[in-house]
C-alpha cells in the first residue's frame, strides 16, 4: 500500500533553520491527484524549474489567503515552503516472528487495526489520519502490538506528529519502545514534557543510565528509527523520513537476538491536563517527491463548494537565485555580513557613494573639499579583479577632497558591544596619507587609520575623550608602493592583516563611534592613490573570516574546481550544494558577475558537462553532478516492457541531437573548431558554439571532442519510458521512486519490432501524476551508453572504433 505526505512551513522561507511542517495531507483531492514535473526533455537540453499542483478541498475556507477564521492565518502566504513525499510499505509475508520493517500502519481508516495492535489500551484512538495516544491523569494508554515481530536485520520507524505539553504534570511522557519478554527491558525513544528532552534509550528494569538525551525539535526529530545491522542498534531522527542522523549506537543486546519482540506506543502522566500524543507512518519508508515554495493560493467556487488548487515551484525560481548578482568581490563582503559597507564603485558622474549593508540610517560618503584644488574622480581608477575605484588626487596633503558619512544611532549602539572590524583595497605612492578615520560626534574619540611616515608601515592613532592620541604602527612592508593592497584591521583583537598575511600588535580600542572618513581627516593628510571596498564589522567576526575576500580580489578565485565554484555561486544566493561524481575540472574566474546566480551556475554546470538541478527535499537544496557519474552506465533498476501498463513508449532516431562541428573558446584563451568529417559529408553540417569558463585550452578542446564524438551521428534511441508505477511489486516501486536525473533503467522484453529485445536509458526528467490507487510516471530518458568511456582490456568497453571514446 501507498500513501501520500504534503506537508506545509506555514510561517517559514526556506532560509528557516527549523520550519513547523503542517500535514495537510487529508485536504488533498487525489481522485484530480498531484501532478509534478521535474529535470529535462534530454541531456543536451538545460534543465527547467520543477513544478508541482496540488488539488485541495477548500470546504472549511482553511486555504484562503487572508481568512482570520484560517488555522494557519496569517501565513497562507505565497513563497512558504511546501514538500510532497510517498510512504511504502514492506507488506507482512511468510510466518511470525516477521522482520520489524513489515508492521506498517498509516492509521488511516480511522479504526484501530485488530491484527496489528490487538493489545492495545486505555482508550488510544485513530484521529484524522493518526494513532491518538492520550496522556489521561494518573494513568496510562498504548497501542501495543503483539509479539511475533524481530528486530534482526530490520528496523521501526515512525513520525512523532503531536508531542503532548506538561499540561501542570509532575510527569509527563510519550514514547516508542520494542520491549523484550521481560518486563522494563526494551529499547526505545522517550520524549519528556516537562524537560523537553527527546532520548535514545536501552533500559534494563525500566532504567538507562547511559541514555543518550537530545534537545526535542519538532523539525530535526520528526521521525524516529530504531534499526539492528551486524550486531548493532542505532538510534536515529530524521526531518524527511528518508534522510537519517545516528544519535546513538550500541551493541546489539542478547535478547534481540533471542527473542519475539512486542512494540508499544505509549503515553502517561501523573496528574494535570489530560493531552496526547499522536504517530503516524509506522513502518514507512519514505521517498521525497517534490521540494519547493507554494507561488499562488487560489480560492474558487463551484456553486458553495470552494477549492484551492496550489501552483508550486522548486528553487530554481527562487528570488535570491535569479536576482542579479554584484562583483564576486562585493558577493563575498556581503556573506560576512558588513554593519557598513561602501564598494565606492560608483560612476564617473557620480557625486557621492552609497552603502550597501542595508543598516538602517547609514547615509551616503559625499565629497568633502579641503582647502582649494585637487579631485576625486569616481571610477577613474581600478580595484580588486578590476573594478572601477575612485582616485584621489590632492594639489597638497591639506588642500583636495576626500569623504564623509554619518553611520547613524545603530552603528554607534553596535559599537558599544563590539569592536570595529575595518576592511578595505587601497593603492598609493605616498606615505603618513589617511586611509580611513571613525570618531564620534562629537569627534572626542578618534580611530585614524593611515601609512606611517617613516615607513609606509599600516598605522592607527586611537583617542579616548580627554587622552592624548596614540599611535600603533604594525610591522608591515612599506605600503606605500604603488600596488594594490588589501587590509583587514580587527580592533578587538589588535590584527591586520595586509594580502592576507596577518601581523599583531596591541592597541587602545574605542567605543562610540558614527562619523566615517575616507581619505583624509579634519582636512589634512589627504590620501594621493585609490581606496576601494570599504567595509566595517560591528559584531563578532574574525580576521581569519575576512582575509579571503584577498584571493577572491585579486584573483576571482580562478582556477578553483567547478564544484567549490557552484557553491560559491549557490552561497550568494543564501543555498548550499551536494556535489554527485567526482570529476570537476579547474574554472576561470568570473569576478565580474552581473547576471543571476542561477545563470553563472549553469555557466559552470554546461563547461563541466555536468548537470545542476534542485533536491527533492528539505536538507541540501541544490545538487551538482559531474559528468563522470554517467561514465559506463550500470542500471539501478529493470522494467520488462509488459509490465509498463501504459502506452507511449517511444524509440526515435533523428538529427534533433547532432552536433558535427564545434567551435568553442574560453575567456582570454584561443578559439578552436572541432569536427566529424564524416558526418558533415553524410548529413551536413550541424554546428555549435561553445563558450566555457575553461582553465586551459587543451581542456577547451576535450570539451568539444566529447561533444563531437558523443552527438556527430546518434543512433537510435529510447527518449520516453511511461510506466504505471502503483502496480508494480514493492522493490521495483521504490526503485522507481527512488529514480532521479542520471539514473539508468534496463529494459527487457521489448516488442519484436524494436532494435534489440534489451536496452538501457538515463533519465533525463519525468513528470508525475500521484492519485488515487495510482502513481504513474513518465520518464524522460536518453541512450545510456552515449556516456560509454573507454576501460583498458574490458571486454564492453574496450572494444575498437565502438567503445574506445577516451574519458573527458
Amino acid at each position: 500500500m501507498t500513501n501520500t505526505l504534503v506537508e506545509v512551513a506555514f510561517g517559514a522561507t526556506l532560509t528557516s533553520s527549523a520550519p513547523v511542517l503542517v500535514d495537510i495531507s487529508q485536504y488533498v483531492d487525489l481522485v484530480k491527484g498531484i501532478s509534478i514535473s521535474r529535470g529535462a526533455q534530454d541531456e543536451l537540453s538545460e534543465i527547467q524549474p520543477g513544478s508541482c499542483s496540488i488539488p485541495l478541498d477548500n470546504s472549511d475556507g482553511r486555504f484562503t489567503p487572508g481568512r482570520a477564521s484560517s488555522p494557519y492565518y496569517p501565513n497562507v502566504k505565497k513563497g512558504v515552503p511546501i514538500r510532497v513525499s510517498v510512504a511504502t510499505f514492506t507488506p507482512r509475508t511468510g510466518t511470525a516472528p516477521y522482520p520489524l520493517e513489515m508492521l506498517g500502519d498509516d492509521f488511516d481508516d480511522n479504526r484501530i487495526s485488530s491484527t496489528l495492535w490487538p493489545n492495545s489500551y486505555g482508550g488510544v484512538s485513530e484521529v484524522g489520519g493518526r494513532a491518538r495516544v492520550p496522556l489521561p491523569a494518573g494513568s496510562s494508554s498504548g497501542y501495543q502490538s503483539a509479539r511475533e515481530w524481530t528486530l534482526v536485520g530490520s528496523k521501526l520507524t515512525a513520525k512523532l506528529a503531536t508531542v503532548p505539553a506538561a499540561g501542570g504534570s509532575s510527569s509527563a511522557f510519550c514514547s516508542m519502545y520494542i520491549n523484550s519478554t521481560t518486563s522494563g527491558t526494551r529499547l526505545g525513544w522517550r520524549y519528556n514534557a516537562l524537560t523537553g528532552v527527546l532520548s535514545a534509550e536501552s533500559q534494563t528494569g525500566f532504567f538507562d543510565g547511559s541514555a543518550v538525551s537530545l534537545t526535542y525539535s519538532p523539525f530535526s526529530h520528526m521521525w524516529l528509527r530504531i534499526r539492528e545491522s551486524g550486531g548493532t542498534v542505532f538510534f536515529e531522527t530524521s526531518s524527511t523520513g528518508a534522510t537519517w542522523t545516528v544519535r546513538r549506537s550500541l551493541a546489539t543486546p542478547a535478547w534481540v537476538t533471542s527473542q519475539s519482540v512486542a512494540v508499544e506506543i505509549t503515553g502517561a502522566r501523573t496528574g494535570g491536563v489530560t493531552d496526547f500524543s499522536e504517530w503516524d507512518f509506522v513502518g514507512a519508508t519514505m521517498h521525497p517527491r517534490f521540494f519547493g515554495i507554494v507561488q499562488e493560493w487560489p480560492t474558487t467556487w463551484k456553486g458553495l463548494s470552494s477549492a484551492a488548487s496550489i501552483t508550486c515551484t522548486d528553487l530554481l525560481t527562487w528570488t535570491s537565485i535569479v536576482k542579479e548578482l554584484q562583483s564576486m568581490v562585493v558577493q563575498e563582503i556581503l556573506l560576512d555580513r558588513p554593519t557598513v559597507f561602501f564598494p565606492l564603485t560608483e560612476s564617473a558622474d557620480s557625486t557621492s557613494a552609497g552603502d550597501l549593508s542595508g543598516t538602517p540610517s547609514v547615509g551616503s560618503l559625499s565629497i568633502v573639499q579641503a582647502g582649494s584644488g585637487g579631485t576625486l574622480e569616481f571610477a577613474a581608477g581600478a580595484g580588486p579583479t578590476g573594478q572601477p575605484c575612485p582616485v584621489f588626487t590632492p594639489s597638497t596633503s591639506t588642500a583636495g577632497k576626500y569623504l564623509s558619512a554619518d553611520l547613524g544611532p545603530n552603528f554607534t549602539d553596535a559599537n558599544a558591544s563590539f569592536r570595529v572590524r575595518a576592511e578595505m583595497w587601497f593603492a598609493t605612492s605616498t606615505r603618513d596619507r589617511v586611509l580611513m578615520a571613525l570618531t564620534s560626534s562629537d569627534a572626542d574619540t578618534k580611530m585614524i587609520i593611515s601609512l606611517a611616515s617613516a615607513s609606509g608601515a599600516l598605522q592607527v592613532q586611537s583617542q579616548a575623550p580627554g587622552s592624548a592620541l596614540v599611535a600603533t604602527v604594525w610591522g608591515t612592508p612599506d605600503l606605500a608602493d604603488g600596488q594594490l593592497h588589501h587590509l583587514v584591521y580587527n580592533e578587538f583583537t589588535g590584527e591586520v592583516a595586509i594580502d592576507g598575511v596577518t601581523y599583531t600588535t596591541p592597541n587602545f580600542n574605542p567605543a562610540d563611534l558614527r562619523i566615517l572618513y575616507v581619505g583624509g581627516f579634519q582636512n589634512a593628510r589627504l590620501w594621493n592613490g585609490r581606496i576601494s571596498h570599504v567595509a566595517l564589522y560591528v559584531r563578532s567576526v574574525t580576521t581569519a573570516d575576512l582575509t579571503p575576500h584577498y584571493t577572491t580580489g585579486a584573483t576571482g578565485h580562478a582556477g578553483e574546481s567547478a564544484s567549490a565554484r557552484m557553491a560559491r555561486l549557490a552561497s550568494y544566493a543564501g543555498l548550499s550544494v551536494a556535489t554527485q561524481g567526482s570529476t570537476f575540472d579547474a574554472v576561470a574566474s568570473q569576478a565580474e558577475l552581473g547576471r543571476s546566480a542561477l545563470e553563472h551556475m549553469r555557466d559552470i554546470a554546461r563547461t563541466e558537462s555536468g548537470k545542476l538541478f534542485t533536491s527533492r527535499t528539505t536538507g541540501t537544496p541544490l545538487i551538482f553532478q559531474s559528468r563522470d557519474l554517467r561514465y559506463n552506465p550500470v542500471a539501478a533498476l529493470t522494467l520488462q516492457y509488459a509490465d509498463l501498463e501504459t502506452d507511449g513508449f517511444e524509440y526515435a532516431y533523428d538529427d534533433q541531437k547532432m552536433v558535427n562541428s564545434v567551435t568553442a573558446s574560453r575567456p582570454g584563451g584561443a578559439t578552436q573548431r572541432i569536427i566529424s568529417q564524416a558526418s558533415i559529408d553524410a548529413y551536413g553540417e550541424k554546428p555549435q558554439d561553445l563558450q566555457l569558463l575553461k582553465n586551459s585550452d587543451n581542456s577547451v578542446t576535450d570539451a568539444a571532442n566529447w561533444l563531437v564524438s558523443r552527438y556527430s551521428d546518434p543512433p537510435p534511441e529510447v527518449r520516453q519510458i511511461p510506466v504505471e508505477a502503483y502496480s508494480m511489486p514493492v522493490a521495483t516501486y521504490r526503485a522507481l521512486l527512488d529514480a532521479d536525473v542520471s539514473t539508468v533503467i534496463g529494459l527487457t522484453g521489448l516488442p519484436s519490432q524494436a532494435i534489440a529485445s534489451t536496452a538501457t536509458a538515463t533519465v533525463e526528467g519525468y513528470t508525475e501524476r500521484i492519485g488515487l490507487w495510482q502513481h504513474q510516471l513518465d520518464f524522460h530518458t536518453s541512450r545510456a551508453v552515449t556516456d560509454t568511456v573507454w576501460l583498458l582490456d574490458d571486454p564492453t568497453y574496450s572494444v575498437l572504433d565502438s567503445t574506445t571514446r577516451l574519458a573527458y
